[in-house]
C-alpha cells in the first residue's frame, strides 16, 4: 500500500514509517525539518528510512497547499497518517501563531487534499491534552472534552472537529488518535525524559513540576506505533447506533472514529525519575516547582474501545522502555 505520513522525520513519524516499510508499504514521507528542536535529530531518523527503497522524501510545510497538492498528484497515496503539527503545551503559550499556521491552517489543506484525491482513510494525532480540566479517570473518548487548558490542546480539539465536519460531507473516513505522553528511542529533546537524561548525566539540576506528584500514562513508542498501524488497516464506519439524544463524541453515522492510545498505567513522575536515575546510576539533582500553566495533574487513558476494535494491548512497562531510550541515548551521542 502506498501511504502518506506526515511529520516522517519526527519521533513517532520516523518509527511508524520503518515499520510501514519494514512491513513492505511504500511511504511518502512529508516533513519540513524545522527548527524547533534539533534538526540534525530529525535528519538522522530521515536517514534510518532512506536505506529503504519503498521511501520518498517531500520537504515542505503542510501550510504549502502547492507543495502539499502536487504530493498527492505525483504519488496518490492510498492512506495517510499526519502525524506533522506545532506540539508542545508550554511553547503554545509562547508561540501560539504557530500552532495556528500548522495545526489549523495546515490540516485543513490536508483534508482538502484526502478528499480531492480519494483517500481511503485519514489517520491522525490528537492528544490526552484534550481532556484539559476534565478530572473523571480514566479519560474516554466517550466523555466531553470542551474546556481545554492550552491553545496546543484547543488546536487539536478543533481537528477532531474538522475531520468530523469532512467524514460527514464528503464521507471521508477519519480517525483521530488521543496519544499519551509518547517517549523511548528516537525521542523529542523537549519532553522530560530526554530533558531529564541530559541534565543528570551533565551533574545539572532537573526542574521537577507540581513537586513531582504529576500521573503520566507514560507510553512506550512502539505501542503507540502498533495501535496506529491497526487503526490504519482498519478504516473508519459509521455508528448505526449513533444517536442524537445521546450524542457519543468517539463515533457518529459519518466514517468517524477517536481512540486513546496510551499505556493505561499511569505512573507518577518522582517514580519516572527514579527508574530513569536507576538506569544511569546517577542521582538527578531535583529542583521542586509548582505546576505550570496549561499543565494538567493526571493523565489515564481507557483504551477499552482500542481493545475491542483492534485487539491494541500496550505490553512495555516504564522500566523496559526507559532503560531503552537510556541505552540508545548513550550510544547516540557516544556519552
Amino acid at each position: 500500500m502506498k501511504i502518506l505520513v506526515t511529520g516522517s522525520a519526527g519521533f513517532i513519524g520516523s518509527t511508524l514509517s520503518q515499520r510501514l516499510l519494514e512491513r513492505g508499504d511504500e511511504v511518502i514521507g512529508f516533513d519540513n525539518l524545522n527548527d524547533y528542536y534539533d534538526v540534525n535529530l530529525k535528519r538522522a531518523r530521515l536517514a534510518r528510512l532512506q536505506r529503504y527503497p519503498g521511501f520518498t522524501e517531500m520537504c515542505a510545510n503542510l501550510e504549502d497547499r502547492p507543495a502539499l497538492t502536487e504530493t498527492f498528484v505525483r504519488h496518490r497515496p492510498r492512506r495517510v497518517v499526519n502525524l506533522a503539527a506545532q506540539a508542545g503545551v508550554r511553547y503554545s503559550i509562547q508561540n501560539p501563531h504557530a500552532y495556528v499556521d500548522s495545526n489549523l491552517v495546515g490540516f485543513v489543506n490536508l483534508l482538502e487534499a484526502c478528499r480531492h484525491h480519494e483517500v481511503e482513510h485519514l489517520v491522525y494525532a490528537s492528544t490526552s491534552s484534550v481532556y484539559g480540566a476534565n478530572t473523571r479517570m480514566p479519560f474516554s473518548v466517550h466523555d466531553n472534552v470542551d474546556h481545554p487548558l492550552s491553545l496546543y490542546a484547543a488546536t487539536k480539539k478543533a481537528n477532531e472537529l474538522m475531520a468530523h465536519t469532512y467524514s460527514h460531507l464528503y464521507r471521508l473516513p477519519t480517525t483521530g488518535l488521543r496519544f499519551f505522553t509518547v517517549y523511548g528511542p528516537w525521542g523529542r529533546p523537549d519532553m522530560a525524559l530526554f530533558l531529564f537524561t541530559r541534565a543528570i548525566l551533565a551533574g545539572e539540576p532537573i526542574d521537577v513540576f507540581n513537586h513531582g506528584h504529576h500521573r503520566r500514562d507514560f507510553t512506550y513508542v512502539d505501542d503507540i506505533v502498533e495501535g496506529v498501524i491497526r487503526v490504519l488497516d482498519r478504516v473508519a464506519t459509521p455508528n448505526p447506533n449513533w444517536s442524537s439524544d445521546a450524542p457519543d463524541p468517539a463515533t457518529s453515522t459519518a466514517p468517524y472514529r477517536l481512540y486513546n492510545i496510551g499505556s493505561n498505567r499511569p505512573v507518577e513522575l518522582l517514580r519516572y525519575i527514579e527508574v530513569l536515575e536507576q538506569c544511569l546510576g546517577q542521582v538527578a539533582i531535583k529542583n521542586m516547582l509548582p505546576m505550570q500553566a496549561g499543565d494538567v495533574p493526571d493523565t489515564y487513558a481507557d483504551v477499552d474501545d482500542l481493545v475491542e476494535d483492534v485487539g491494541y494491548r500496550p505490553s512495555t512497562p516504564v522500566e523496559e522502555g526507559v532503560a531503552r531510550f537510556v541505552a540508545w541515548y548513550r550510544d547516540y551521542y557516544r556519552v
